[in-house]
């Protein structure tokens, strides 16, 4: 079972972001919408600078949720994920 939680953040707010404390390693990893004006952050004990609010999620899922979200255009470009058909 999959504990973590996920949030969805605004750009602007990359820098904002305490690396040590989420399960993404650098700013340069992190998994960003395709227009790139959000990303995605994972945790499982809740990060100081949600708690004291000096980041404001755009969005709180669990790790299903976050797998739908994931198959949206906004997020995953149809045009990359393109394979061809063999037949």
């Amino acid at each position: 079972m999959n504990n973590r939680i996920y949030n969805t953040i605004s750009i602007e707010d990359l820098d904002k972001i305490d690396l040590t404390q989420i399960k993404e390693t650098s700013a340069e990893t992190i998994r960003k919408s395709v227009d790139e004006t959000q990303f995605i952050i994972k945790w499982e004990t809740q990060p100081s600078f949600l708690t004291d609010e000096t980041v404001t999620p755009l969005g709180t899922y669990n790790h299903e949720e976050i797998l739908i979200l994931l198959e949206t255009d906004f997020w995953t470009d149809e045009e990359i994920m393109l394979v061809d058909d063999p037949e």
